[in-house]
């Protein structure tokens, strides 16, 4: 299994994304009800999405607290991050849902935001080193 020392900018970023995905995912799965009525999503929706991103974080937030990380891993964060902007982008125009105004700027900005720090990850991921493997 290919490993990497994960710098210290990785490991930053990693910890932004499961801070993130944390207080996302609180704020989704906790305020689904009065969240609905705003956004134009239905409230289960919102609290599944919610829920998906806890475990995430607590993932993310492992992967932070490691010096060593198989690269495999990040490079499954990093595609994880990308297919969540996809579909943000596709529950849009797919017409699935009607969105308010707010809805739509909500899952635009945090869609953005995902993508900042996918960026921030992959830039993360090219200053670690490659470790030795330990078979």
């Amino acid at each position: 299994m290919s490993m990497i020392q994960s710098s210290r900018f990785l490991r930053n970023a990693l910890a932004l994304d499961a801070a993130a995905c944390a207080a996302t995912g609180l704020l989704l799965s906790l305020a689904a009800a009065p969240l609905s009525g705003l956004l134009g999503f239905p409230e289960a929706f919102l609290r599944g999405a919610g829920l998906v991103l806890l475990p995430c974080a607590a993932a993310l937030a492992f992967l932070a607290s490691r010096a060593s990380l198989p690269r495999l891993a990040i490079y499954a964060v990093i595609g994880v991050n990308i297919l969540w902007v996809a579909d943000s982008l596709l529950i849009l125009v797919a017409g699935w849902f009607s969105p308010s105004g707010l809805g739509i700027a909500f899952v635009l900005a945090q869609a953005a935001a995902v993508a900042v720090v996918t960026e921030l990850e992959v830039i993360g991921l090219k200053r670690s080193s490659s470790a030795a493997s330990f078979a």
